[in-house]
């Protein structure tokens, strides 16, 4: 039965944003695992929502140790069609200032050996992600920020590094030299997962300070970098509250036929127990 249309992960300070009606928590036992958390549904702008503590409440898992998969598996089970993601992000761009928010449309790896795939053990599909964003989330959710009288930038790559330190200056600054706009830890791994589980995914990367190439990265102190936490958290849920009011009922991008034309393994040759294992995401191209 589905409990939820929208998903949001992001910090659990969200769960008491104004607005949000909270009904139960649910605890979901993945074929991967356990998610983060439990979920937290409810309604907001009338709408059932499903909320998740990316690193769980009170921030203890790191994100090398996130269980990615069961994270969104866990949404698509309750029956989630769109993820909105919020993840706080260095700028590598003197034009990314803090306390704005970037809408990437890309995402560069360099993350090491991250289970990022539900496929495997007998089952073979390559998922188109040249444009790893879906396109009519991220215009929506880039109008409901403005709308709210947040600063947000729609396109940009944001660079997903490994963690948990941050970079080294020359890796500051080669990054900013291949372009990008912001980076993090968390957010590619989701976005795969998401389009493999033909779920529309879009990121909210939020600004909390330049990443060390700046040369005043070194006077921002760690209240300064709470204090931008925190704006940066009131904004998020008004953003949120704006954006699933204005979310259609109904999808017409291709994030739901993403399989459509990915699976290449022979289906007679799949095994039962990955085929059974799967089939809330590949059911529907298995009768």
């Amino acid at each position: 039965m589905h409990q939820a249309q929208i998903g949001i992960i992001g910090g659990s300070g969200l769960y008491s944003m104004p607005g949000f009606e909270v009904e139960r928590e649910v605890n979901i036992d993945t074929p991967w695992g356990w998610p983060s958390d439990n979920y937290v549904v409810g309604s907001l702008a009338g709408k059932p929502v499903a909320f998740l503590a990316r690193h769980g409440r009170g921030h203890r898992i790191m994100p090398s140790e996130l269980n990615f998969r069961a994270n969104i598996y866990g949404m698509k089970s309750l029956g989630v069609e769109r993820i909105v993601s919020l993840s706080a992000v260095g700028s590598l761009k003197e034009e990314h200032h803090p306390l704005e928010f970037v809408i990437p449309d890309q995402f560069f790896d360099r993350t090491r050996g991250r289970a990022s795939t539900f496929f495997g053990d007998g089952l073979v599909a390559h998922i188109s992600f040249a444009d790893p964003v879906c396109p009519q989330l991220a215009d929506l959710v880039c109008r409901a920020a403005r709308g709210s009288g947040v600063h947000a930038k729609n396109g940009g790559t944001y660079l997903c590094m490994e963690g948990p330190a941050f970079s080294t200056k020359a890796e500051s600054n080669v990054y900013r030299s291949w372009g990008m706009d912001v980076i993090g830890m968390t957010n590619l791994q989701e976005a795969k997962l998401a389009r493999e589980a033909e779920v529309c995914y879009v990121t909210v990367a939020m600004v909390t300070d330049y990443d060390c190439w700046h040369e005043e990265h070194d006077a921002v102190t760690v209240t300064d970098i709470l204090a931008n936490l925190h704006k940066n958290a009131e904004n998020a849920a008004k953003v949120v509250a704006a954006a699933v009011a204005a979310m259609p009922a109904e999808r017409t991008c291709k994030c739901g036929s993403a399989l459509a034309h990915a699976i290449i393994t022979d289906r007679s040759l799949v095994p039962e127990s990955t085929r059974q294992k799967l089939d809330l995401i590949i059911g529907k191209y298995f009768v």
